[in-house]
């Protein structure tokens, strides 16, 4: 897979998004790596236009991670509004 254990840790790292040591779990953690997937994901979507499972996978990990935007809203907004800014992305 062209995501390693290595790449997660450096995109979790990289913003803050842990709350502790080996945070993977917490919202922003998921949300982080979700994003960047998505952008992987959209970038293949260029070029390959006619490949409808990757597009399939695209939308369901945009579900998801809009799943977690709102419910991050509704338990804290003001973790939202920090993880919407410093990933700049919009719901």
């Amino acid at each position: 897979m062209y995501l390693t254990s290595e790449k997660k840790q450096e995109i979790f790292e990289s913003k803050g998004f842990q709350k502790k040591g080996n945070d993977t779990g917490s919202a922003e953690s998921q949300i982080a790596l979700f994003t960047y997937r998505i952008a992987h994901l959209t970038e293949h979507l260029k070029k390959h236009k006619h490949d409808y499972s990757t597009q399939k996978g695209l939308l369901r990990l945009v579900g998801k991670r809009r799943s977690l935007l709102t419910y991050l809203t509704k338990k804290d907004i003001n973790r939202y509004r920090a993880i919407i800014a410093e990933l700049k992305i919009r719901k």
